[in-house]
């Protein structure tokens, strides 16, 4: 029995094993099949599909891209060119993909491969090639012929002559309505030509001298037959003439210079733009750069806008999210143009705006995209008025705080003085021990506008000097936005050390002066000076005789009237040439250095220096019968007041004044005797760069005396009285001159 039985054991077993190897067999060819159908269902249908691509090369070089189709299509597709890397574009509606894969190998001349990409109902051909190339795209039956010219391995792609579009066989006769020609702000000039429609054939390429433009079959009216004369509006373009050629029209644009040109066709219009060629990209007044996309050529005729953009998003990488209400045909025809200039010319045509945030662009109608930004404000100020306040404390280091106060109400009128165009800041004021602070101060408290207030209508900003700390009671966003304003400003003020040498000299001397400064050489071919009056060089043995003028201006007044003014820059960058020449002054004798002070101050805060006397004279005041005697004091100060303005590249702007008083002639009135002050004052504003010293002169002083020693008696005889006798005249002109120096402090470099 069991030897009987063991062959039934293993017929279950052989049986069990088949059983399996079927099922897995039927669940492993379900896993194939199903995923292929999953995805045969989620291709929708088409009306029309890709067959075959096939490639083939012409004589001459061109190579012909045939597409053979399932049905024939109903116009040619539209399409877009890309210069690098070098590809073409073709999209074919309502058409899937037949051909089982997605890539055509070619390697024919400028063809390196086609890829077939399907998108839904969409179709697009990528002409992928290693040199720039122009196409022509027709139809023949259920076949659609790509053909390939060569342009030359050098070629660039704006020197493509595009096809706008063809006129068909037996199509009816288009028209021009008007010629056009307008001045960009940006100086460029455009042609636009009006069309009777859309759909007239447009060639266009560039010549040696100019763009000539063939719209085929279209007429031209007799008015229009003409050259215009553009010459006076200031761009590269000099003439346009348009005239009538066979069945064509022909518009010839010849501009000037350097040029470069690009057009587009919204709808009835065709636009030629040409620009000056400039070096590099394209930048607005603003210093930034508008335009910098990757250039295209689109060719759509009667396209829904919806779809341009999608062409536009498949060619950047950039997510466009078009609103419901984006709607409508276009017909547009664009060379060699930045994706984003095209971009634009499409919102503009349609009325349309854009919001991009990140990698997505948002299009929508600009009276949309207003309406909702405008809801957004208006409920972020309605959140804003119910935020719950904070208070926070702002300790600041640099900035005073009730300068802060000041800035975050708002700046009012005569809140901050400055002094170049305000007179708190004088030598008068500084003469009579009151400055501009207390001036500021006092206008600073309760100065606020609030259109121009930092803080929102419910915030408040109050200080404490002590501790130079800022108290604000605000929302939690506008202190954050504070904090981050404050970290920008509470910043150490750069310094500025004002060196002055005050001197008195004979007008002489500052003329030698200047000449000296003006030939000392301090190298092999450069002079000393803010000029070069001689120019030498190393092994010159001859020179021509001219004029040789002194680099520096000195004296600055030269035979101006006394009480003038005048100023020159020395461009020396150490000060030790001007204190040997002021040495060598004071041991000839010829003048004195009255003063050399140093003085530093902050950027754009005034530094004085005050040197004189104060006069004493007497009044008297009758009070009841009783007269009372009092001492008066005058000033007689030399005032020199520097305010300092540092600009970015590292320059300063000072205005200086410049007031020297001196004890006049003393006058009698009712018994009394009072000095009176003769006053010298000059101001002005100057530019120097740092380390350059500003002389500044003109106030003068005359000297005039006739003086007589002799005998007594014996000198008064006629005469004999000279001989015991001897008489001097002298007659002197001294000049005050002021040398500054402005330097500015570096902090890394004070020791700590």
């Amino acid at each position: 029995m069991p030897h009987k039985g063991k062959p039934a054991f293993c017929k279950l077993k052989l049986v069990k094993d088949r059983m399996i190897r079927q099922l897995f067999g039927i669940a492993l060819l379900t896993g194939l099949v199903l995923p292929l159908a999953v995805r045969a269902a989620d291709v929708p249908p088409t009306g029309n599909a890709v067959q075959s691509v096939e490639t083939t090369t012409l004589p001459g070089g061109k190579v012909v891209v045939r597409v053979n189709l399932k049905n024939a299509l109903t116009a040619t597709p539209a399409g877009f060119t890309v210069g690098n890397p070098p590809r073409i574009a073709l999209d074919l509606p309502d058409t899937g993909n037949a051909m089982g894969r997605n890539t055509v190998d070619a390697n024919l001349g400028p063809l390196s491969s086609v890829n077939v990409v399907q998108a839904g109902t969409r179709t697009r051909l990528v002409l992928n090639l290693n040199k720039a190339v122009e196409y022509d795209a027709r139809i023949d039956g259920k076949t659609l012929l790509v053909a390939l010219g060569d342009v030359g391995a050098g070629a660039a792609p704006v020197n493509v002559s595009p096809r706008f579009a063809e006129a068909g066989p037996g199509a009816a006769r288009h028209s021009i309505r008007d010629v056009d020609f307008r001045r960009g702000a940006a100086g460029e000039a455009r042609i636009v030509t009006t069309l009777s429609d859309a759909q007239a054939g447009i060639n266009i390429r560039q010549q040696a001298n100019g763009v000539v433009v063939d719209f085929i079959g279209t007429e031209l009216p007799q008015a229009l037959q003409r050259r215009l004369d553009v010459a006076d509006f200031g761009t590269p373009v000099q003439t346009i003439e348009t005239y009538t050629l066979g069945d064509n029209t022909r518009m010839v644009i010849e501009p000037k210079g350097g040029w470069e040109y690009s057009a587009y066709q919204a709808d009835n219009s065709f636009i030629v733009e040409v620009k000056a060629a400039v070096d590099g990209q394209k930048k607005t007044a603003d210093g930034k750069v508008k335009y910098t996309g990757e250039k295209l050529s689109l060719n759509f005729q009667n396209v829904e806008v919806r779809s341009v953009l999608q062409v536009i998003a498949d060619f950047t990488g950039l997510n466009i999210i078009a609103s419901d209400t984006v709607a409508g045909n276009l017909t547009l025809r664009l060379k060699d143009v930045p994706w984003d200039q095209a971009l634009d010319l499409i919102m503009q045509t349609k009325g349309l705006d854009k919001r991009q945030n990140g990698n997505v662009i948002w299009i929508a109608p600009k009276d949309e995209l207003l309406t909702k930004e405008k809801l957004e404000f208006e409920a972020r100020s309605a959140v804003a008025d119910l935020e719950p306040l904070a208070t926070e404390y702002i300790q600041l280091n640099y900035m005073r705080a009730d300068e802060a106060q000041t800035m975050l109400y708002g700046f009012a009128s005569g809140a901050f003085l400055n002094s170049a165009t305000n007179n708190a800041v004088n030598c008068s004021a500084q003469a009579q021990g009151l400055g501009g602070a207390a001036a500021a101060q006092a206008s600073q408290k309760g100065q606020g506008d609030t259109d121009q207030k930092v803080l929102t209508k419910r915030g408040r900003a109050t200080y404490e000097l002590k501790t130079n700390t800022l108290i604000i009671t605000d929302t939690a966003r506008k202190i954050q936005e504070v904090r981050e304003l404050l970290a920008r400003l509470d910043v150490p003020t750069r310094q500025v050390m004002i060196e002055a040498r005050v001197v008195i000299a004979d007008s002489q001397w500052g003329r030698q002066l200047g000449a000296r400064l003006g030939t000392r050489i301090t190298g092999t071919t450069s002079l000393a000076g803010s000029q070069t009056g001689i120019n030498l060089s190393g092994n010159q043995l001859a020179a021509e005789a001219g004029t040789i003028s002194n680099n520096v201006n000195l004296p600055i007044s030269g035979s101006t009237a006394p009480g003038s003014f005048g100023l020159s820059l020395l461009n020396i960058a150490t000060g030790n040439l001007i204190s040997l020449e002021l040495q060598a002054l004071e041991a000839d004798n010829r003048g004195k250095i009255l003063s050399s002070p140093r003085v530093v101050t902050s950027n754009q805060k005034p530094a004085v220096i005050l040197q004189g006397e104060q006069i004493p004279y007497v009044t008297q005041t009758v009070s009841g019968g009783v007269a009372t005697t009092t001492v008066t004091f005058k000033d007689a100060f030399l005032c020199l007041l520097v305010d300092p303005q540092i600009l970015n590249n590292d320059s300063i702007i000072m205005s200086v004044e410049i007031q020297k008083d001196a004890r006049g002639p003393v006058i009698t009135a009712a018994g009394l005797s009072a000095p009176t002050i003769e006053t010298k004052r000059a101001k002005t504003q100057v530019r120097v760069s740092n380390g350059e010293t500003a002389v500044l002169g003109g106030i003068f002083e005359e000297v005039d005396r006739n003086d007589v020693n002799k005998v007594p008696f014996l000198g008064d005889v006629p005469f004999l009285g000279n001989l015991f006798k001897n008489s001097s005249k002298q007659k002197d002109k001294i000049e005050l001159l002021i040398f500054l120096t402005p330097r500015i402090l570096d902090e890394r470099l004070s020791l700590r």
